[in-house]
């Protein structure tokens, strides 16, 4: 059999699909997420909230922490709308089911349903197992005989499935033959190299869903280190795969799994395959953005549906065309079915058009002429290395001062910073002392106040002082904290002379901001992108005086 051309009689496609979610597990394997056992918890909590089918939580006797999640979501873990799913493995080769350490653990989650993963490729069984291709088909077949034979569902994972398939079809079927008549619920073929392309993908899955004929649901499950993992589960569901295993956000080992935050909207809203219940799809990118908090990871701008770049305009054509037409004119959805926002951004590609729909997206009432003229003041500022497309908050302050706004939180006359750089010694080696204090002089109704403020560094001990010289007058600022600092050379050529941007994200716990600042100093560079964080902060709590 070919893998490359689908046989038999090519399925219609499915009416719907069940989501399965591994980010607890695949996912977890990203460089750069470590999950505690409240993280997965909160994870779970969204993944039910938006509607997935199945959670899985990953490999009971990989580490104390997933066994300790299991334990706790029995009591802690209140799912409406998911089930969820232990991971495991097939029994060990010439081993008994019995007595198997990995599927013990399956069944001690206490779980309805259980997901295991066997050896596909003829390869791998022989070489990686050491063993006969025949017990390689045993070890399936008992595996999965033996967890239904405890009540549990059974989803199998066929690893390297498509890499099998095109070395030793015949063997690859046997296998998923194998878990099918054993009692399996839906075979999944795993595209575990992530080396597969949609043409192959949707071939061999058509050849495997016309060889079962509905006896079994087919699944999909995606690496995508070709950059296909997406496409790959997309083609797979046209050939009529009905459970689709993926991850928020894509997160993954390598370069990670299928993004079910792309898949999920590719097959409802573009090819009418139902995936999450009801009135969920506007969920999205809440959970998209929410679970990236909870591993502690920046969301991708540039994710298609729910990143911020997603539904973003920044060329005066476009802008234009938004503006006569809507976003039907450059937009493939309604940002709002998957939860996002269209954004106009302003910067030297736009013109007055992109202007004025941008003070009305941030509820700034620009005339024209004043349009016109900040226009102009902008493609001054971007050419000396301002840019406002990430800083909005800026951007608001600049477009309000063009109306004649100023702001009537304090004035600041002057700030001066200064850093002791001292160097002692220790039974550990050499220790440096680095202490900063800042000076801030402003006014504030009438009134000159001054104040000393010291930090780890000259941002926090400017923070610090201006927060001591207002000395409680606005509650709001209590509320107010920076979360990221970000710091960008714009001409590396001019060394420590160099021009620098400063970008500063903020939150109040219920907003988050970004301001920027720029200057050959970055002390001035950070205090404008500070002074711009608080006001603009204030000016989001409608504050007045205490």
């Amino acid at each position: 059999m070919s893998g490359d051309q689908p046989g038999g009689a090519t399925p219609s496609l499915p009416a719907s699909v069940e989501i399965f979610d591994t980010t607890l597990r695949d996912g977890a394997q990203f460089e750069g997420i470590s999950l505690s056992v409240d993280d997965k918890l909160r994870v779970a909590e969204q993944l039910d909230w938006l509607g997935v089918h199945w959670i899985e939580g990953g490999y009971p006797q990989a580490n104390p922490k997933d066994a300790e999640f299991f334990e706790r979501a029995v009591t802690e873990l209140k799912l409406d709308t998911a089930t969820l799913v232990a991971f495991g493995s097939t029994r060990r080769p010439a081993g008994k089911v019995d007595v198997d350490p990995t599927l013990a653990a399956v069944l001690g989650a206490h779980t309805s349903t259980v997901c295991i993963v066997g050896k596909s490729w003829d390869y791998h069984v022989t070489e990686a197992l050491r063993t006969t291709l025949d017990e390689g088909v045993a070890m399936v077949a008992e595996s999965v005989a033996f967890l239904a034979g405890e009540g549990r569902r059974v989803f199998f994972d066929a690893e390297h499935f498509f890499d099998g398939y095109r070395a030793n079809p015949e063997f690859a079927l046997r296998v998923l033959e194998a878990a099918a008549t054993a009692g399996a619920s839906c075979v999944v073929l795993c595209d575990t190299n992530g080396g597969s392309l949609p043409h192959q993908v949707q071939a061999i899955t058509a050849e495997v869903v016309a060889h079962f004929a509905g006896d079994v649901a087919v699944g999909i499950h995606t690496q995508n280190d070709s950059g296909c993992a997406v496409a790959n589960s997309v083609a797979a569901v046209v050939a009529g795969a009905t459970q689709v295993q993926g991850t928020v956000n894509g997160y993954g080992e390598r370069t990670g799994n299928a993004n079910l935050m792309t898949v999920i909207p590719d097959l409802t809203l573009k090819l009418g395959v139902a995936t999450l219940p009801e009135g969920r799809m506007d969920r999205l990118t809440l959970v998209s953005r929410h679970v990236a908090e909870l591993v502690n990871l920046p969301p991708q701008p540039a994710d298609p549906y729910v990143g911020v770049s997603a539904f973003a305009h920044k060329g005066g054509l476009h802008t234009s065309a938004l503006g006569r037409a809507g976003g039907a004119t450059y937009e493939h959805i309604d940002p709002a079915v998957v939860g996002n926002v269209t954004r106009v951004l302003v910067s030297d590609l736009g013109g007055r058009a992109g202007m004025a729909m941008k003070a009305t997206e941030l509820g700034v009432e620009l005339d024209d002429a004043a349009a016109a003229r900040l226009s102009d003041e902008l493609k001054e500022l971007e050419s000396r290395g301002w840019v406002f497309e990430a800083a909005d908050a800026s951007l608001e302050l600049l477009m309000r001062r063009a109306t004649g706004w100023t702001q009537p939180f304090f004035a600041v006359e002057s700030y001066r910073v200064s850093s002791f750089h001292g160097e002692g010694a220790s039974a550990s080696g050499d220790v440096v002392e680095v202490t900063t204090e800042a000076t801030v002089k402003i006014w504030v109704d009438g009134q000159r106040v001054d104040a000393v403020g010291e930090g780890n560094g000259p941002v926090n001990a400017l923070d610090s002082a201006l927060r001591r010289a207002l000395n409680g007058r606005y509650p709001a600022l209590d509320r107010i904290h920076l979360t990221d600092f970000k710091v960008r050379v714009l001409d590396g050529g001019a060394a420590t002379g160099a021009v620098v941007r400063v970008l500063i994200d903020s939150t109040d716990g219920d907003n988050a901001w970004t301001t920027v600042g720029v200057n050959a100093n970055v002390i001035e560079a950070s205090w404008q992108a500070l002074l711009d964080s608080l006001v603009y902060g204030l000016l989001l709590a409608d504050t007045a005086p205490a």
